[in-house]
């Protein structure tokens, strides 16, 4: 079973920066995809980013939502079974309860229901 643990979410200024990272563990397939999504309160669990276990020639590495595009940036670290979240612009829009998910397979797909794994969430509070 995998198992996904978040961390490094904090109160942040409008403009500033945070990186967030999941830590994993427990994962046998070569191929699977790790992503984050988050929640806002009274609003539905969104897509943010999703990341390949490795590159393809064929497809993009890498996916982000619109509303983060240009200010997020995702990463992995294999050697270190973690993800990245490196966040930056901040918006008090982007204020919410960071989840990591994982599944298998190479396909970065931006729903909720494709995931079967997922950590229990950082907060990350962005102050205007």
């Amino acid at each position: 079973q995998v198992q996904l643990v978040e961390s490094g979410g904090g109160l942040v200024q409008a403009g500033g920066s945070l990186r967030l990272s999941c830590a994993s563990s427990g994962a046998t397939e070569s191929n699977y995809v790790l992503a984050w999504f988050r929640q806002a309160p009274g609003k539905e669990r969104e897509f943010v980013a999703a990341i390949r276990s490795a590159g393809t020639t064929s497809y993009a590495d890498s996916s982000y939502a619109d509303s983060v595009k240009g200010r997020f940036s995702i990463s992995r670290d294999n050697a270190k079974n973690t993800v990245y979240l490196q966040m930056s612009s901040l918006k008090p829009d982007d204020t919410a309860v960071y989840f990591c998910a994982c599944k298998r397979g190479i396909v970065l797909y931006r729903t909720t229901g494709n995931y079967a794994y997922w950590g229990q969430g950082t907060q990350v509070t962005v102050s205007s």
